[in-house]
């Protein structure tokens, strides 16, 4: 039996006491005691056994963070073709640390321990949980002895050690580890154990096979070969959450044929294959090789623009309308606007888990990625060109940073969602913080900005973009507010960080009302068009914007209409 390992931590009073984990609302969860353990175990036995009884396999979800708690949703929620009823029932396993142990009473309560724009996230855990009772959560690993599916879902992270160079870093693949070696342990050998994180290529071939090998030896299966698949996440913030797991197209291997046929057959119960067919591949290096490719070609087209969007301003182009023009043609009709940087979980690291798999886990020395790294690093430090603008435009207007307030509009890393993970808005909060400007944000979608609020711990001790960047220390005191008016209220700046719909609408008499005073406004986003950036300059501002070159030509042409009036 998995022993507890009770927390303590001292009050005020210097009296000892059981650690809680606390909720994003603020609720407190006492951390399990040994007892809690042992009558955990009971109730799952009891539970497993009544759903074995209706012919239900039992899967084992770990790691129920922003991917793993919707995965676990979906797949109970999944339903047999033959039969109409539910083909699984799920448990959500988290480890019952001081960070996350809130969320495994939030899912028994029916409630998703994520926050979501899609309405279909809540009402699916809720419906899972409490209607048709094929989802529960447990903090015990001894779940996994009971398991005929295990779904990794375990973070696995890359550290930057120098801002602006991600060749100075490396995977951290250690709670992916640890939790290989649990799983190990403790399944029997004919649970499938499918690796759902995004992990460096070769991971599950040269990481999880040996890890999990030498496990099934210790406990004197010899024979016994591990049954390992690989089938990374397409998962989207946004609207659209629930259907990026579930009607989206995926890819998926087994590390030898009885694992690629038991992955498919999962997949194919719990996917819209029909609409949305599964890609198997033969290796699982190659799937994992699939999703480090396919990120790192969208980010390396978004590095590509940041040289032809300096270019546009400094040449009176405006970036936007070229970008439009050229996606009429098919052949390249997924040019974006690459923004103040490329935000997200995903594309801001996995080109790097790709560098260090090559060099760490195959052991080549020689040095053949080019693209990649350096599409990372330009995306990385984009956000820094949005402080040089804000600078710029203060200038003009005859202040400085230092004494200004600054607004920015957006803490998310893209329109419409509340993900704040790795936003170029974080960056120039940072970076105009270190210059000595006093800083305000508003994002309709965000409560918590994490990476700022415990910027001490967040993502994890010793990593916060904050070690980069002088006079972070007050940073952690910043909320993000939901009152525009009060936002912009008296700001010297604004910054124009998101394409959120609430900024697109705003229009200039409106937000200079808000601000009491001209402004210097910065458009990061292409948020205005000609119209609204003329209007700026009538009402005495200043206005610029990445990629935006001709914003120049307009203002000379409204100060000439001023003098020749």
């Amino acid at each position: 039996m998995q022993q507890a390992k009770e927390l303590i931590i001292k009050t005020e009073t210097g009296q000892a006491e059981p650690a809680v984990s606390v909720c994003p609302a603020g609720e407190a969860f006492s951390l399990p005691t040994e007892q809690d353990y042992k009558e955990e175990f009971k109730r799952l036995q009891k539970l497993i056994n009544e759903q074995r009884l209706i012919g239900r396999e039992v899967v084992v979800v770990m790691g129920v963070g922003f991917v793993g708690a919707v995965m676990a949703g979906v797949v109970a929620d999944s339903i047999s073709s033959d039969s109409g009823d539910p083909k699984y029932f799920v448990i959500g396993m988290q480890r019952p640390s001081v960070r996350s142990f809130w969320k495994i009473p939030y899912l028994n309560r029916g409630i998703a321990p994520v926050e979501a724009e899609d309405p279909e996230v809540a009402p699916l855990i809720d419906r899972c949980v409490n209607d048709k009772k094929t989802l529960t959560a447990t903090f015990i690993y001894d779940v996994l002895a009971l398991a005929d599916i295990v779904v990794v879902d375990v973070q696995c992270d890359y550290y930057k050690e120098t801002f602006g160079n991600v060749r100075q870093g490396r995977a951290d693949i250690e709670a992916l580890e640890s939790s290989l070696k649990v799983i190990g342990e403790r399944i029997n050998p004919e649970c499938l154990v499918l690796i759902e994180t995004t992990v460096p290529p070769g991971t599950t071939e040269y990481v999880a096979y040996p890890i999990i090998k030498k496990a099934f030896e210790q406990r004197d299966l010899k024979d016994a070969e591990p049954l390992l698949a690989h089938s990374f996440e397409r998962v989207m913030p946004g609207r659209n959450y629930v259907a990026s797991i579930r009607d989206f197209w995926r890819v998926c291997s087994g590390i030898n044929e009885a694992a690629r046929k038991r992955v498919t057959d999962f997949l194919s119960n719990i996917i819209n294959v029909d609409k949305y067919p599964l890609t198997v591949l033969d290796r699982p290096i190659e799937s994992e090789t699939c999703k480090i490719v396919e990120n790192s070609y969208r980010a390396s087209i978004l590095a590509f623009l940041n040289e032809w969007s300096l270019f546009s301003e400094r040449n009176g182009v405006d970036l936007t309308k070229v970008i439009k023009a050229i996606k009429v043609r098919p052949t390249h009709s997924n040019i974006i606007f690459p923004g103040p940087g490329i935000g997200g979980y995903c594309l801001p690291k996995d080109g790097g888990l790709g560098v260090w798999a090559y060099h760490t886990l195959m052991g080549f020395e020689d040095d053949i990625f080019q693209i990649t790294p350096s599409s990372i690093n330009i995306n990385d430090t984009r956000s820094l060109h949005v402080a040089q603008l804000v600078r710029d435009a203060l200038r003009n207007m005859g202040k400085i940073v230092a004494a200004s307030r600054i607004a920015i509009l957006g803490a998310s890393y893209r329109e419409d969602v509340g993900d704040t993970r790795y936003s170029g808005s974080e960056i120039i909060v940072r970076k105009l913080t270190e210059m000595g400007g006093d800083v305000v944000a508003h994002d309709p979608y965000v409560k918590h900005w994490w990476e700022l609020e415990k910027q001490d711990t967040y993502p994890a001790p010793g990593h916060s973009m904050a070690r980069f960047f002088r006079n972070q220390e007050n940073l952690n005191e910043i909320r993000v507010q939901n009152d525009l008016q009060d936002t912009l209220n008296g700001a010297d700046a604004v910054v124009l960080a998101v394409r959120h719909q609430e900024y697109m609408e705003l229009d200039p008499e409106t937000a200079v009302e808000f601000i009491g005073q001209p402004a210097a406004i910065i458009d990061c986003f292409g948020l205005l068009d000609d119209k609204k950036i003329r209007r700026y300059f009538k009402l005495g501002c200043e206005v610029k914007g990445l990629g935006r070159g001709h914003v120049k030509r307009i203002k000379d042409e409204v100060n000439g209409e001023k003098l020749g009036g």
